[in-house]
This record gives structure tokens, C-alpha cells and sequence, in this order.
């Protein structure tokens, strides 16, 4: 099938798309000049080839979408469905910009589908097109739709209004609630809807004592839908037979109150468990406390002024008392058939509150913000739909599979249809990651290996390939980290041969051993899991970097001899992790750290597009530097070590040396560290 797709760069386009691809055929991508650079990049994200998605030039505002009439002409009958996503979902947008975009968006739309002959027009339509409708609404339903003030509201309406008025076209329309993150990764593109809110909840959680009561436990009906579960019904609704000029409503079919939305959110949030007060006259006196803030205009001003500094935008809160409920029956009978259904907001809360906290919150004092968002520049969100397109039915091999990395990389992996070989010194350790595989259906298999051992890492080649006949995958991540200064390992040289064993032979030898069954293929990846310090050069970590820097040295050799062979070398210049590597210095709480998340997501990038190096700016930064201007460079990594001591461990101190010797630092010296990495994220030349 092919398939012409308006938005698809959007929000839920970028979760549509891949679906569709599945489905096989071509995705034709309207997409505006300026964003034509943002194609390739979608490309590596879903996974696919320059013939599978091939973007058209146009825009929202002209005839036709602005789309050719050459193209048209050649491309015309070709189409077999017509996704009209593009829109602006944004309540804050001006009347005007949203009239261009919605209605005008949508007519031209119609206008481009039918010069195609397109098979079917499917139009994303949003449960704003009932406007304000006190009761029920059937997805029958249209004229009857409610208040509609709100140009948001309007222009949903007017929109759906034109696609029904084609009497000839063939056209389905789809009515997602509010649409929120995916309910298992959180993933979200913008601050809104209920996201408008968190921050301020974020404050609450911290001062509300436990057992004080919520005022507003009836209050308005919400209905909040993740994003994976709105393009899970839209894929398979377009392409169920026999329901062409229908509505369908992708919502919620309970809906959450506003005070039970508010009670899971603090709980989430780490704030105290709220106790409900179920008086019907707080309900009134919520319905009338909204409808006063949007419409009594001594009221409004005073009320947008006092939630404008709560970060909420004024027009949002007046929907507090928002008096619908939706009528899905119809569409959750047919997606029951597929099985899909709309998880309860209470189960993925958990999982939006922290993707917010990570990536959406806008406190940029935060140092982990600083990392998040350049680590979420450099990599983007790679979706599974891509990642099972690069790895389904593939060998992975992951070493250091018991926790971190290794074991997000596994579990992702698994998802995604390949076999996982999850290595690890004892299996034991492994079966909670393979109980895990397994209950979603997953392939993995565990293998006991030191990684150090010699004869360990020719038992673990032998054994994998005899069971399953090749590794097209090699993901070399078990470490290990030493923090010490040189001057403290004069009598300590093991401390050099044990991580040269672990990080640089162990992962040699896995390499060698599969790299003949590799070449024979004629296919294979080899990623090597490195560190920030061989770009950074940090002091104390001479023999961990020195290991990793080996290993990279190694690899920038080999690549070129197996290029022929389609056999692919990456590095990964991994940033600091959570792990329980780094877990027994408290010293790296000053620093800013990855999630193993948003660690595995670097190495799933690393799959799907399969660079030579994946690095951090902050890792790029620090490799310039060390290039162009190493003795300034060196002068500020002086100061560095000098502002942290190395562990009493390291220094052979007793436990009551090193306790007095924690009484006498003073707390300012942590916090000075802080602030000097902080400004050194910004860029701030020492």
C-alpha cells in the first residue's frame, strides 16, 4: 500500500509513520522546504530506506498543499490512503494561525486527496469538534457539539465539518482525547494539556502534608489518551474493510476527574496520599470557580494573572470543569478484535511524571537538565518500530547483561524481535532480566562468561555459535572502573592488567572469535561501549581510559579491513551512567548523569543508524579542547583534581581516618564543584 501522510513529522505522526511502514508500501511525507533536513533523520529513526519514505515539498497554507501539479499528475491514483494529520494542537495558538492551519489546512487537504483519487481520506480530528457539550457524546454526533469560544474548539469543528460535507470521498475521522506520552517509554514532544500542570504539582508534593484533604475530587472529566495506544486504533482502524464515513472515538472510556487525576499525579511525584472529601457542592463550586475564571472578566484578568506565574496558561484552566463524556462503544468493539484498548492513566502515570522530570521540566538551572537536553539533541527518540526493523530475527550478543545498559539494551532488544544472548559472569543474576523477556514474549538466552578469563570468552564463542549459528550483533559493554591517581598505584600495576583484561582483551577476544562467522555472512556490527574520558582525558582514571582508549584504537583500525564485508564498527563515547558501576562513589552525586534509559537509547541509535562514533557534546567539547588548546585544558583538569580527593580507599586510609577526615570538609567544596561544572556545560572558557 502507499501512502500519503500530512504532519507525519508531528507529534503522532512520528509514532503513525513507522506503523505504516510495517504495513509495507511507500510513504510519500509532505514536509515544508525549511524541514526537508529533518527527513534523513526521521529516516534513521523509523528505521527505514530513501524509497520507503520520500518526501514531497509543500505547505499547509497554499493551493493544494502547495504540492506540484507535475507530481500530482504522475502520482495520481497511486494513493491508496490519505492521513491528514497536520494541524496545530495547541491551545495557547492565536485565532488566526489556528483558522490557516486547521480549516484552511484541511480544505486544501481535501482538494490534493481527491486530484490523487486517493482510496481514503483519514483526518485526525481531536474530541475539541464537541466543543463544550454538557452530557454524552456519541461518536454519531457532530451538529449537536457545545460551546465552542475557543478557536482550538471552532476550527476542530469547522475542519471535521468539511471532510463530512464530501458526499463522493471516501473518509474516516478520528477523535483522540488528550493525547500524553507513551504509556510504556513517557516519550512526549511538548509541554501540554495535563503536563501544564506538573510543575506546579512538583512544588506541592514537597510542601502538602500527608492526609490533607482534596477539595476538587469530582470536578471536571478529563480524557487522556496515550500516544501509542491513539496510533495502535488509527493504524488499524484505516485498514479495517467496510467502515468508510464513520467517526471514531480513540478515548478513554471511563475518563479521569480532575481530583483523581491530581491524587495519582501527587503520588507519582512523591508527594503525600490525599484524602478525598465527596461533596457534591465542592463539585459545584469548582464547576463555577472555572467558568468565572474564563468568562467574568474581573475575574479572568485577576485569574490569568495569578496562573501565569504557576506556569499554566490562562487558556487551559477555565477546562477544569470540562462537561463531557464520550461514548466509544462502537470503536472499542472494534478494537477489541485486535486487542487494543486504552490502558488506565493510573498505570502509565508513573512513566509520564518521568520522562517530564527528565525531559520536558523547565528548570534549566538543573544540571540534569543540562545533559538531558543535549543528550535528547543528539540522539532524538529511536522508535521500536525502527529498531525491529534492523534487529528482528537477528543474534545480539550483550555483555554485562545483569543490570544498567546491558540488561535496558537486552530487554529492548528482546522487544524488538531479536534473540538476545545476555552474558554475564554468573547466570543466576540473568534470570530476572530473561523472566522478563519472556513474559512479553521475547527470545533470550543466558551464558556464564568472565569476560577477563581467556578461556571463559573461548567457551562463550564456541557455545554461541554452535547454538545459534552466527552473531550478527556484538554489543561489547561489560567494564570495569578504577578511580585513583597515579601517585596512589605506584605499588598497585594490577590495577592496569585488570581493567586491560576486562575492557580491552575480553572484548578482543569476543571480537575475533566472532568475527569469521561475521565475515562469512558478510554482515555484522561490533559496538563497543567507551567512555567520555578518552575524549575528556579526566584525572585519576588513567588505567580505565587508557583500556577503553585501546579498544577504540583497535577499532578505527580494523573498520576499514571489513568494510567490504559489510561489517560495521561503533564507538560509543558513553557519558556517566547510573549503574551500580559508579554507585559506591558519592563523589559522582556533584556530577550530571545519564539514566540507564537514556543510556540504552544511545546504543539502540547506534543499531538502527550505525555511526563510526555516537558522542555527547560536552565529549566533543572536551576532545577540541584537548586538541587545540591543551595546556588550558590541562590547567582547568588541575583545578578538577585538586577540588576532588581521591577515596580514602584509594589512599589506604582506615575507616576512622577517612570518617575524621569527612568531619573536616567543609560542604561549600561540593557545592563550588557543582557550579563549576555547571558553567562549564554552558560553555563558560576557564
Amino acid at each position: 500500500m502507499n501512502y500519503f501522510v500530512t504532519g507525519g513529522t508531528g507529534f503522532i505522526g512520528r509514532f503513525l509513520v513507522p506503523k505504516l511502514l510495517d504495513r509495507g508500501g511507500v510513504i510519500y511525507l509532505l514536509v515544508r522546504p525549511a524541514s526537508l533536513p529533518k527527513v534523513d533523520g526521521l529516516r534513521e529513526l523509523w528505521g527505514a530506506e530513501k524509497d520507503q519514505v520520500i518526501a514531497v515539498e509543500g505547505d499547509l497554507s497554499k493551493p493544494k498543499l502547495g504540492v506540484k501539479p507535475a507530481w500530482i499528475k504522475k502520482h495520481a491514483g497511486d494513493i491508496d490512503h490519505f492521513f491528514h494529520l497536520a494541524a496545530i494542537y495547541d491551545m495557547k495558538a492565536d485565532a488566526e494561525s489556528q483558522r490557516v492551519s486547521n480549516v484552511n489546512g484541511t480544505a486544501q487537504a481535501i482538494a490534493l486527496s481527491k486530484s490523487l483519487r486517493s482510496g481514503c481520506f483519514h483526518q485526525v480530528s481531536s474530541i475539541a469538534a464537541a466543543g463544550l457539550y454538557e452530557g454524552t457524546f456519541t461518536e454519531d454526533m457532530f451538529e449537536e457539539a457545545g460551546d465552542m469560544e475557543h478557536p482550538y474548539f471552532a476550527t476542530k469543528h469547522e475542519s471535521e465539518g468539511l471532510v463530512r460535507k464530501e458526499k463522493r470521498m471516501k473518509w474516516r475521522i478520528y477523535r483522540p482525547g488528550m493525547v500524553v506520552g507513551h504509556s510504556e517509554t513517557g516519550e512526549m514532544d511538548k509541554v501540554d494539556g495535563p503536563y501544564y500542570f506538573f510543575d506546579s504539582l512538583k512544588n506541592l508534593s514537597s510542601v502538602t502534608p500527608k492526609g490533607f484533604p482534596l477539595l476538587l475530587n469530582k470536578a471536571g472529566l478529563l480524557n487522556i489518551v496515550p500516544v501509542d495506544y491513539v496510533v495502535d486504533a488509527i493504524d488499524y482502524l484505516a485498514h479495517v474493510p467496510k467502515h468508510d464515513q464513520e467517526c471514531f472515538f480513540i478515548t478513554d472510556p471511563d475518563g479521569i476527574r480532575v481530583g483523581d487525576l491530581l491524587k495519582v499525579m501527587m503520588k507519582v511525584s512523591g508527594g503525600p496520599n490525599l484524602k478525598s472529601i465527596e461533596i457534591g457542592m465542592l463539585d459545584t463550586a469548582t464547576q463555577l470557580a472555572g467558568e468565572g475564571i474564563s468568562r467574568v472578566k474581573p475575574l479572568k484578568s485577576l485569574g490569568e494573572k495569578a496562573i501565569s506565574r504557576l506556569g499554566i496558561p490562562p487558556q487551559v484552566i477555565g477546562y477544569i470543569s470540562y462537561p463531557t463524556h464520550f461514548d466509544s462503544r462502537k470503536t472499542r468493539k472494534l478494537l477489541a478484535e485486535a486487542d487494543i484498548e486504552c490502558p488506565p492513566f493510573e498505570d502509565y502515570a508513573q512513566v509520564i511524571w518521568d520522562y517530564w522530570l527528565q525531559f520536558l521540566r523547565p528548570d534549566k538551572e538543573t544540571l540534569i537538565s543540562e545533559v538531558d537536553g543535549l543528550f535528547n539533541e543528539l540522539i532524538g527518540r529511536p522508535s521500536l518500530a525502527a529498531l525491529r526493523r534492523k534487529v528482528k530475527g537477528r543474534v545480539v550478543v550483550v555483555t554485562g547483561a545483569t543490570s544498567g545498559i546491558g540488561k535496558e539494551c537486552a530487554l529492548r532488544l528482546a522487544r524488538a524481535d531479536a534473540t538476545v544472548i545476555l552474558v554475564a559472569r554468573t547466570v543466576e543474576k540473568l534470570e530476572e532480566t530473561l523472566a522478563e523477556i519472556a513474559e512479553k514474549g521475547g527470545v533470550g538466552k543466558a551464558y556464564s562468561c568472565d569476560v577477563s578469563s581467556p578461556k571463559d570468552c573461548k567457551k562463550l564463542v564456541a557455545d554461541v555459535l554452535r547454538d545459534h549459528g552466527q552473531v550478527d550483533i556484538l554489543v561489547n559493554n561489560a567494564g570495569r572502573s578504577i578511580r585513583r591517581s597515579v601517585r596512589y598505584s605506584y605499588e598497585r600495576f594490577h590495577d592496569y592488567e585488570r581493567t586491560m583484561e576486562l575492557n580491552y582483551y575480553g572484548a578482543l577476544r569476543l571480537i575475533l572469535g566472532f568475527l569469521p562467522s561475521m565475515e562469512e555472512n558478510e554482515s555484522g556490527h561490533i559496538i563497543n561501549i567507551s567512555s567520555i574520558g578518552v575524549l575528556t582525558n579526566p584525572p585519576r582514571f588513567s588505567a580505565y581510559v587508557a583500556s577503553k582508549a585501546a579498544l577504540d584504537a583497535f577499532s578505527l583500525c580494523a573498520a576499514p579491513e571489513f568494510a567490504a564485508q559489510n561489517i560495521s564498527f561503533t564507538t560509543i563515547h558513553m557519558p556517566l551512567v547510573r549503574t551500580p558501576m559508579i554507585a559506591p562513589t558519592s563523589l559522582y552525586k556533584a556530577f550530571p548523569t545519564l539514566s540507564p534509559e537514556q543510556a540504552r537509547d544511545l546504543v539502540i541509535k547506534a543499531i538502527i543508524s550505525r555511526p563510526k562514533r555516537l558522542s555527547t557534546r560536552l565529549g566533543v567539547t572536551g576532545a577540541v579542547a584537548q586538541a587545540t588548546i591543551p595546556s588550558v585544558t590541562e590547567a582547568f583538569l588541575s583545578q578538577a583534581y585538586d577540588l576532588f580527593p581521591d577515596s580514602a580507599a584509594a589512599r589506604g586510609l582506615t575507616e576512622a581516618e577517612a570518617a575524621k577526615e569527612k568531619e573536616n570538609v567543609p560542604s561549600s567544596k561540593l557545592e563550588l564543584a557543582q557550579k563549576m561544572f555547571a558553567q562549564v556545560m554552558r560553555g563558560v572558557h576557564w
